[in-house]
């Protein structure tokens, strides 16, 4: 195991009994950093097994896009089986746990962008070397997390955390437990986010979204529209192409998403096809672009993200959840009202992962201690009003809030350094992660993982 002494040897000013929710890569990492700073811990998360998004589940939420039938329990990660990492392993890892290929391991893989697998290996490995599954109850969902009422004026908030083994009756099994903190790290990649296009309600052909995909098989010899093409669109395309008969991606913009790479796919596969967004489905099946161009599709796959959803977590409407903006949050952490006891990491998106988790719970775990402080409430209100209007004067639609990679990757850098004396993310590493970026866009989108050279080497 390795040694998990305090940074500097000072022990805390006070410890906190706190519930982490979820244990993914920002749970664990935010159960570590408040195990360092002496907090007893307890992470509840539902699934039978750690790693979050990065445990692969063959199963799927079925064809149903919208959520009309919420499940009592969410199926267990977003990956597809081919999913490879986007970033090389140099560039992710905790800060003492660098994510090295392991020799000779039963399933490794050791490719600088390894497959979904080996990242969930390497969590449990992180797991096993801090000590951290004591601390895990595994096939526990949280029904709900609300405020303590007050055991006497002036006494400090507290959260009672009810939970439910999963496979239990609604009403058995139920377990009720008061803690001094919630860490509330549940990610963002669970609740899928479908747009709103005239039809979906009569098409009645196969719709899904990316999060319920996991092989191309079952779409062989099909056309298939891919609604959006980001990340996943576009890494879904290339997993489709080689199966079926036509494969249609969509974009907002098919001038700025003819990318140099794009353009070399276009050009040698004749069964792919940039389009516009669509304008509405029809009954028979034609989906109808906005250029007027259409085509009859057998399926409408919705590449289009995930929205945060808290739906156990009860504030009185002191955090909410517009536009994909939860807030407020200060520095995208702390509801001001309810810090430092409720807090959220890793709600940030496109930022250095788990780097930017290591962070977060390192701040959240001094606060908890009396480590560091605070400011006043209405100071952090005033912080997070000036930040909502800076974005907005800057033109940047609401529901990128909490998208700090490509629009203030200053604040991401320099958030550790600034919060808890955390070492800022080297600029190497940023560096390396954007001539990655610049390959796949600029050469090839195929083989950008697979090519030794790096610019940055």
């Amino acid at each position: 195991m390795v040694s998990d002494d305090d940074d500097d040897g000072k022990l805390p000013a006070q410890w906190k009994k706190v519930c982490v929710v979820g244990a993914g890569m920002a749970g664990l990492a935010a159960a570590r950093e408040l195990r360092r700073e002496g907090h007893a811990v307890t992470v509840l998360e539902q699934a039978g097994d750690v790693g979050g998004q990065w445990m692969y589940d063959p199963r799927t939420d079925g064809d149903d896009p919208l959520g009309a039938r919420p499940a009592p329990v969410r199926v267990h990660g977003s990956m597809y089986a081919s999913l490879r990492l986007i970033s090389p392993r140099e560039a992710m890892g905790f800060t003492d746990f660098p994510f090295l290929p392991v020799d000779g391991g039963a399933g490794r893989d050791p490719r600088r962008f390894p497959g979904h697998r080996e990242l969930f290996l390497y969590l449990k490995d992180f797991c096993d070397a801090f000590g951290l599954m004591d601390a895990v109850r595994l096939n526990t969902r949280v029904l709900r997390v609300a405020m303590a009422p007050p055991q006497c004026a002036g006494g400090e908030r507290q959260w009672v955390v009810r939970s439910v083994r999963v496979g239990e009756r609604d009403d058995t099994g139920v377990q009720e437990e008061v803690f001094d903190a919630v860490v509330v790290a549940t990610g963002h990649y669970s609740q899928p986010s479908p747009p709103t296009i005239k039809g979906m309600e009569v098409w009645r052909r196969r719709q899904l979204h990316s999060h319920s995909y996991r092989l191309p098989e079952p779409f062989r010899g099909e056309v298939v529209v891919m609604v959006g093409c980001g990340d996943s669109g576009k890494d879904i395309m290339l997993d489709l192409i080689g199966v079926a008969k036509e494969v249609h991606l969509t974009a907002k913009s098919t001038e700025e998403a003819t990318t140099p790479a794009m353009s070399k796919l276009l050009a040698k596969y004749g069964n792919l096809h940039l389009r516009p967004q669509v304008e509405h489905l029809s009954e028979d099946g034609t989906v109808v672009f906005v250029d007027g161009s259409r085509v009859v599709a057998d399926t409408v796959m919705y590449c289009t993200g995930y929205v945060y959803s808290f739906p156990f977590l009860d504030t009185d409407g002191k955090v909410t959840v517009d536009d994909n903006r939860v807030g407020p949050l200060f520095e995208h952490v702390f509801p001001p009202a309810l810090a430092p006891s409720l807090s959220f990491v890793g709600i940030p998106r496109k930022v250095p992962a788990p780097w930017f988790f290591e962070a977060q719970g390192k701040w959240v775990a001094q606060v908890l201690s009396g480590r560091r402080s605070l400011p006043p409430e209405e100071e952090m209100l005033r912080a997070v009003d000036e930040h909502y209007r800076a974005r907005a004067a800057a033109g940047v639609p609401v529901k990128y809030t909490h998208e700090l990679g490509g629009i203030e990757p200053l604040k991401f850098i320099e958030f550790g350094e600034k919060y808890c004396g955390f070492p800022r993310y080297e600029d190497w590493k940023r560096e390396m992660i954007l001539s990655t970026i610049r390959r796949r866009d600029d050469d090839d989108m195929e083989t950008f993982r697979d090519c030794v050279d790096d610019e940055s080497d």
